[in-house]
């Protein structure tokens, strides 16, 4: 399929504006002063979360709704290591569409929680409904945790593209998965894999929120955490580009087709 670089690039905007509009609406929701939703708790987030995933698929299926630095680059290693073809001039229109996507969907979130963001006296909890944070602060074991939990997202996707067949004219990515699996696969990411970092397991959706946090006239709102973010960028690239790397293998025992039983 011979991409439109504008359509994927608008498409993997809106897609992951959507995504980080309704995931950081719900943390918003969750842990600002006076919400309708406020203490709904850690559950109630991954499934938020989750939802986001569902619709942020749903409206970017054109560009294959990788929606997600992570998704991209662990197709991309899994191309090389395929020897697939890559259409590489598409790749800073996924990029850059991520990245821009997530920042307007963490401004169009403070835009609906602007009155709550000023209500809140906690700087913390401004900036985690924006970007993600650790539990306990160790740079080894919090980059282990994203690449972990960024591995099993990629890897999951990639084998079900496969599973799924070729022929279809979408890009791969989330959508060769479907949009409710794939929101199925997050609630469970960020429900067993979530409690040491937040799971961000994306990086545009942690640093174009981060940005935003970092430009926007948030009062009060203290500092956006530079020093940590880093990891839930690199964390979720290299959990992708292992998981693009070792799905060929898992191919290879599915084409091979069952054992038991033979």
């Amino acid at each position: 399929m011979d991409l439109d670089i504008g359509l994927v690039f608008l498409s993997e905007l809106v897609g992951t504006a959507l995504l980080v509009l309704l995931g950081c609406g719900v943390v918003a929701n969750v842990v600002l002063k006076g919400t309708k939703g406020f203490g709904g708790g850690f559950l109630m987030i991954n499934f938020g979360w989750g939802l986001a995933v569902f619709s942020g698929v749903v409206v970017s299926i054109y560009s294959g709704a990788h929606i997600n630095p992570a998704v991209t680059f662990g197709l991309l290693s899994n191309a090389l290591a395929t020897g697939a073809d890559y259409q590489w001039a598409a790749l800073p229109a996924y990029l850059g569409g991520q990245l821009l996507g997530a920042f307007l969907g963490a401004v169009l979130c403070w835009l609906a929680y602007k009155q709550h963001f000023d209500a809140e006296e906690d700087p913390g909890a401004k900036l985690g409904t924006f970007s993600t944070g650790p539990a306990i602060r160790s740079t080894g074991w919090n980059l282990i945790t994203e690449i972990i939990g960024t591995f099993v997202l990629v890897f999951v996707v990639i084998a079900f593209g496969f599973q799924g067949g070729a022929d279809s004219d979408t890009p791969a990515g989330l959508a060769s998965l479907g949009a409710l699996p794939v929101a199925l696969l997050v609630v469970g990411i960020g429900a067993s894999l979530g409690g040491p970092t937040g799971y961000a397991i994306n990086p545009a959706r942690d640093l174009g929120p981060r940005i935003a946090h970092a430009v926007l006239p948030i009062k009060g709102k203290g500092s956006s955490d530079w020093g940590y973010a880093w990891i839930p960028v690199a964390g979720p690239i290299i959990g992708g580009v292992l998981a693009g790397l070792a799905a060929p293998a898992l191919v290879a025992m599915i084409a091979a087709g069952p054992a038991v039983g033979a």
